[in-house]
């Protein structure tokens, strides 16, 4: 049947506002106060502390064997090379002996991490991040222990950190890193960019990566795939989408272009392929095709017809403003709200095949701004005069669980994910992930992640057009790729994997991460703004997948962005280079 495909200009407009075609949240690119008024949220006040911080209370300035002069013996003395003793000095702050078992191991191989750290002086609540980094500078794992308590010149001791070496792992030096930070990453009490060793002997077993990246359209599962499967949640879920075990890229809206026919004559492999479906009454997404509700289905022959998954973010939250929570209120309002959540499952499950949704991007993070005390329980919404989930609570505990519930019921093999906002909480990232948990986030089948809604260029151009003037400054949206200063991609992984981490440990899907072109040039213009994630993400792909990593969706966030086909061929160069040799999940 032949489907009208309209361009849904006005209905984005109703949709979206101003938050320039939907999904303005989790910036985390630049200091910020809490929004007030405005749709477009903001970011945090306090950025995430990097893993691997360029200004450190205690800098480390050994370029081999680790930060200190010498390692700890176990009465809390550093022994020197000649054997004698000596007191951990505030110089150093801490002091580690950490050592990897065996020293020397064969891809497939199991190593352990173990031993103490002593500090000059007392300190309470700090974190303790040991890091572990293989020969080509890739972050494999990340192990933290919160809460450690030091007192002076008293070893503590570190628990073993056991990680198994993946078959096909390159061979060479691989590095154990050390950092200790206070409460929360807050500041850098210590960092060691080399506290262990141990070698990876090369393996005949490593797979050939595939040469070729061209040749006829094909779907994303021909491509090279790293052999055998993983363990990890992020694994299993890419088992359930049929997908394989690698790191999936992704494509969302690419506003004025024609994503499928760029998809095809580029000879891209997406593994997803994402748009949205928003607004709620007159000109909502269920009125943008005929039947009812037949966009859906629009999207999925897209997605089908290259080779990927489809996937629907729901912005039908922010129909009267993405602010704007008088909505929950409205018997009305929301009756209309789960009548087309209903809709949209009834027509995911008649598909039959894996989809994914993303559940309303922005609403959660003025959801806990506008709780008393940040308790989504205390914010009323009408949720059991839905017959689909009678026995839950009017608040917004009940909307996430309802949206949860209805997914179960009607499509049994749709995947829906939270997006956590981190300005719900700005001075508190630990916040956001108590209110993710509270709202039951954990009981999705992935978290949500979001770098920035525009490329980093367009923001410094501070222009009103284009809805690029945010935070008052021009400064801090392009990231730093050696991770040296501050806003880095580093602080952007620490960040990712906290959420990872402290909600069910569930996979992460990157979403809406903009796609310009690496650039020493600030600014730029419409559609030929500079930025750089795609350049990192695709060429560090082991890092998101070291962090809870599943999938990047890349895509525009307003009709000025740079496209797939205004972004000079950087798409297509580094997607087809990545997956030639891609990043498994662990």
């Amino acid at each position: 049947m032949q489907h009208s495909y309209p361009l849904l200009l006005a209905a984005a407009a109703a949709a979206c506002l101003n938050l320039s075609a939907c999904g303005g949240a989790s910036l985390d690119s630049a200091a910020t106060s809490a929004p007030v008024s405005s749709a477009t949220p903001v970011t945090s006040t306090t950025p995430v502390t990097s893993t691997a911080p360029a200004t450190l209370t205690n800098p480390v300035t050994s370029t081999s064997g680790g930060g200190t002069s010498a390692a700890i013996t176990a009465s809390g003395s550093s022994a020197s090379s000649s054997g004698a003793t000596a007191a951990c000095s505030a110089a150093n702050g801490y002091c580690p002996s950490l050592s990897v078992l065996p020293r020397t191991v064969a891809p497939g191989a199991t190593v352990t991490i173990s031993g103490s750290i002593v500090a000059a002086a007392a300190a309470s609540g700090m974190i303790i991040d040991v890091e572990l980094y293989n020969a080509a500078g890739a972050n494999l794992a990340k192990f933290e222990t919160p809460g450690t308590e030091f007192s002076a010149a008293v070893p503590v001791s570190v628990a073993s950190k056991v990680y198994t070496i993946a078959a096909g792992a390159p061979a060479g030096t691989y590095q154990v890193k050390l950092g200790i930070f206070t409460s929360g990453y807050s500041s850098t009490r210590y960092w060691n960019n080399s506290v262990a060793t141990f070698s990876v002997a090369s393996s005949s077993s490593n797979p050939a990566p595939s040469s070729s990246s061209g040749g006829a359209p094909s779907s994303s599962s021909s491509s090279s795939t790293p052999s055998g499967s993983g363990s990890s949640a992020a694994a299993h879920l890419a088992a359930k989408l049929g997908m394989p075990n690698r790191l999936l890229i992704g494509l969302g809206g690419q506003d004025n272009a024609n994503t499928v026919s760029a998809v095809l004559s580029q000879n891209l492999k997406p593994s997803i392929y994402e748009r949205y479906i928003g607004g709620l009454g007159a000109g909502d997404w269920t009125t943008w095709n005929s039947p009812k509700g037949d966009y859906v289905n629009v999207v999925i022959a897209q997605a089908d017809s290259v080779g990927a998954v489809p996937m629907f973010t729901l912005y039908q939250m922010a129909a009267w403003g993405a602010g704007n929570l008088a909505g929950l209120n409205s018997s009305s309002y929301m009756g209309n709200y789960w009548a087309n959540v209903k809709l949209l499952f009834q027509l995911l499950g008649a598909y039959g095949k894996p989809s994914l949704v993303n559940l309303e991007p922005d609403f959660w993070g003025f959801a806990q701004i506008r709780a008393s005390g940040g308790d989504p329980s205390k914010l009323f919404a009408h949720v059991n005069s839905n017959p689909d989930c009678a026995w839950l609570s009017n608040d917004v505990v009940g909307v996430a669980g309802c949206l949860i519930a209805m997914a179960r019921k009607y499509a049994p093999k749709a995947y829906v994910g939270f997006p956590p906002a981190d300005w719900g909480d700005p001075t508190n990232p630990a916040g956001v992930i108590a209110f993710m948990n509270a709202i039951g986030a954990q009981h999705a089948d992935f978290i949500v992640g979001q770098t920035l809604d525009r490329d980093a260029g367009c923001f410094e151009t501070m222009d009103w057009a284009y809805s690029c003037s945010r935070n008052g400054t021009a400064n801090g949206w392009y990231w730093d790729e050696s991770n040296t200063s501050t806003p880095n991609f580093s602080q952007h992984l620490a960040k990712i994997r906290s959420w990872h981490d402290g909600i069910g440990g569930l996979p992460v899907i990157w979403w809406q991460t903009p796609m310009g072109v690496q650039s020493g040039s600030h600014g730029g213009y419409a559609y030929h703004f500079r930025d750089n994630r795609v350049h990192y993400f695709l060429t560090h792909a082991s890092e998101l997948t070291a962090v809870g990593g599943l999938a990047v969706v890349f895509g525009t966030g307003e009709g000025h962005q740079t496209n797939i086909t205004t972004d000079g061929g950087q798409f297509q160069e580094l997607s087809n280079a990545y997956l030639a040799a891609p990043a498994a999940l662990p």
